[in-house]
């Protein structure tokens, strides 16, 4: 069976990277991305939908997530999607798909500041630099 996974994802951090360690010491870091979409209705009125991402990077790139961002910042990921399934305290079966980042880049504009407006972090296999999208204004931005 043939499949594809890929994801590709524009979007506002919707809180700081919070950091960690694995037991082996390869650097964790987990953090949301917020993108929305406008459109008018049928009725004429404006209408927003707005759809939250749990997101993971590991290694270098972890480290430079962490660095270089922070709440309300724009970044533009590259990934796969993952699906976790845990069992939690009260016996319930628990599940939720999240993105495991492989690259990211840099995007002018957003809250935040801090690190350069364009560039690749992804490690030596992401790509050429710049590559993320661009003319975004602040209005397709969630926050």
């Amino acid at each position: 069976m043939a499949g594809f996974n890929r994801i590709l994802l524009l979007g506002n951090l919707t809180r700081d990277p919070q950091l960690s360690y694995t037991p082996s010491q390869t650097p964790v870091v987990d953090f949301g991305v917020a993108t929305s979409r406008r459109w008018t209705g049928q009725d004429g009125s404006q209408r927003e939908e707005t759809c939250f991402v749990d997101c993971r990077a590991f290694g270098r790139t972890a480290e430079n997530i962490n660095k270089f961002f922070n709440k309300g910042r724009p970044i533009f990921i590259e990934g796969r999607l993952t699906y976790d399934a845990w069992t939690a305290q009260d016996g319930t079966k628990r599940s939720k798909h999240r993105i495991t980042v492989d690259t990211f880049h840099f995007v002018s504009g957003g809250a935040g500041g801090g690190g350069p407006d364009q560039g690749d972090q992804g490690g030596p296999d992401a790509g050429p630099p710049g590559r993320g999208p661009s003319g975004v204004s602040d209005d397709e931005i969630p926050f």
